[in-house]
């Protein structure tokens, strides 16, 4: 077997990747970047990548990187029947169909629980497992118009907007691969898998936190506030004169933050001395902070409000995220030596685990890359393999 897994921290399990899109793949992929043997399964001949574009194209390679993989006509009873046998070999399931879909295939839980006990199964869906739209399909931007994002972002009275990156079915992902690892170790006690489930339309909610709880405990519908902080005041972003910044400011820093910009004389101001007034007078207090943010540049504020213990930092466009001292420090950036493009750069794992670090050691599967490999690791010959590619279950 060529499999090197990505860190030794979850080198003792095995991932059988039934997903597509993203929200799936995002949770293979934390799993793979912790070293888990993640199989990827893909139907054979699936050339292209559905709305990811080419195989061979930036969100394929970052989505994929560190897994093994392999076609299999799911369709076939034969197909069905090497799925299984994986199976019994696995720790892990990770799937992203309509709940209706894996029901007909017969690999839903319960079809893979017969066969392994212990599999922890999870299953990311666009609106859940059950309920009146459990077989509607999902993708990221129907979450978000849906759980609320899109009535809070962008500027006051500008009707809804989308964010700039899929949100929910990044977090599902996340919630996901959580989810697997509280299984898997709970499975060390009682010596049993389960099936865990997350939905985009779930993931977009809790992302929503405190604007959700705003509604449920307070009946309060937040609003649209642009750039500026839903609650906190006066966090936002505000012209500098050869830019803009970002500013943030608690409570607990207007004191030192007046004192910064050289705002002294509205300190103790009873429109913008509490909490409560600075919200009240929003407005006002954004454009007398603006009168002074646009006599520097961003490099003068940034530095001065740091140098004064108040948050405030640039507004990048992507090519300068990467130039930035800190990201590169951090080196979030990573190089991945794949066989058809090279050395590539994708974006890294951003946890930490000192002693078990994650590290990138394969690029992104081509299609049916270790379908040979992995068959003869469960006992299949060369010439079982051949006949079976012949017949195109694999």
């Amino acid at each position: 077997m060529t499999f090197k897994p990505a860190s030794s921290a979850l080198s003792h399990f095995k991932v059988l990747d039934l997903t597509r899109a993203r929200a799936g793949p995002t949770a293979a992929r934390q799993l793979a970047d912790f070293g888990a043997d993640v199989i990827k399964i893909e139907t054979p001949g699936d050339k292209e990548y559905g709305d990811l574009g080419t195989r061979q194209g930036p969100d394929f390679q970052n989505l994929h990187r560190n897994k093994r993989g392999i076609t299999l006509n799911l369709k076939s009873s034969e197909g069905l029947e090497i799925f299984l046998k994986l199976v019994k070999e696995a720790d892990v399931v990770i799937e992203n169909y309509r709940p209706d879909v894996k029901r007909r295939l017969k690999i839903d839980y319960e079809d893979v629980r017969a066969v392994n006990p212990r599999i922890v199964y999870a299953s990311i869906s666009g609106f859940g497992q059950t309920g009146p739209y459990a077989n509607r399909p999902g993708l990221d931007q129907i979450a978000q118009g849906m759980g609320g994002h899109m009535s809070v972002t962008g500027p006051p009275g500008s009707g809804p907007w989308r964010s700039g990156t899929a949100i929910s079915d990044l977090s599902a992902g996340l919630l996901a691969a959580t989810g697997v690892l509280a299984a898997l170790l709970e499975r060390d006690k009682s010596g049993e898998g389960q099936w865990l489930h997350t939905s985009l339309l779930e993931a977009q909610i809790f992302l929503m936190d405190f604007q959700a709880a705003r509604w449920l405990m307070s009946r309060e519908v937040p609003p649209q506030v642009g750039n500026n902080h839903p609650t906190n005041v006066p966090m936002g972003t505000f012209k500098t004169k050869d830019s803009h910044v970002n500013i943030a400011p608690m409570s607990a820093m207007w004191v030192r933050f007046c004192k910064a910009v050289g705002l002294e004389t509205i300190e103790a101001d009873p429109k913008f001395s509490t909490p409560s007034g600075r919200t009240k007078n929003r407005k006002e207090l954004f454009e007398i902070i603006e009168v002074q943010t646009i006599k520097e540049t961003s490099s003068y504020w940034i530095k001065r409000l740091n140098d004064a213990g108040v948050p405030c930092g640039p507004i990048y466009q992507m090519d300068e995220v990467f130039k930035d001292e800190q990201v590169k420090h951090l080196g979030i950036a990573k190089t991945v030596n794949t066989e058809k493009l090279g050395a590539i750069d994708i974006v890294g794992q951003p946890l930490h685990l000192e002693r078990t670090k994650s590290s990138l050691v394969a690029g992104s599967p081509a299609l049916g890359q270790h379908t040979e490999e992995v068959l003869l690791d469960i006992g299949y010959s060369v010439e079982e393999i051949s006949d079976l590619r012949k017949r195109e279950v694999i």
